[in-house]
């Protein structure tokens, strides 16, 4: 499972002209689902997203990263992007075998999602398998990759 983690200070997707997600304060993820992944990849990662200590306490006076998402009461936009599991490393055209095929990903995608619901907090989402426009106001800019393989 590949997640690009995001801190926004907003993000919105689109489907068409409509608005189908939007978030203030929080994180954008982007999630690619591997062929392999099971339900350990899944609560890995969802924990991962919620306490990785990506925002500033406001009250210090030094620039550290000491809040999770779950510590400000952010929000969370969860966007499927199989492209995260694209090969460029032969030809001219990315591979797509190693993603998980279409039924099994929007299955493990929606279960990460509800896995994030569980903690209370705002969660958006976009649609499955639609083309989308993301607009991420990106603060910091803070951007990360995780990645968990099955074991």
């Amino acid at each position: 499972m590949r997640v690009i983690i995001q801190r926004v200070k907003s993000s919105q997707v689109m489907v068409g002209d409509r608005a189908i997600g939007q978030i203030g304060k929080g994180l954008n993820l982007l999630v690619g689902i591997a062929e392999t992944d099971t339900e350990a990849e899944l609560d890995w990662m969802a924990r991962k997203c919620l306490e990785l200590r990506l925002f500033p306490d406001e009250t210090s006076d030094r620039a550290r990263w000491d809040k999770s998402v779950l510590d400000i009461q952010g929000e969370l936009l969860v966007v499927s992007q199989f492209t995260l599991y694209g090969d460029c490393r032969k030809g001219r055209r990315p591979s797509f075998d190693r993603s998980a095929s279409g039924d099994r990903a929007q299955q493990l995608y929606e279960q990460f999602v509800g896995k994030l619901r569980q903690s209370g907090l705002k969660v958006e989402t976009g649609e499955f398998g639609a083309m989308m426009h993301v607009a991420i106001d990106n603060d910091g800019p803070v951007t990360l990759i995780l990645e968990r393989e099955a074991d």
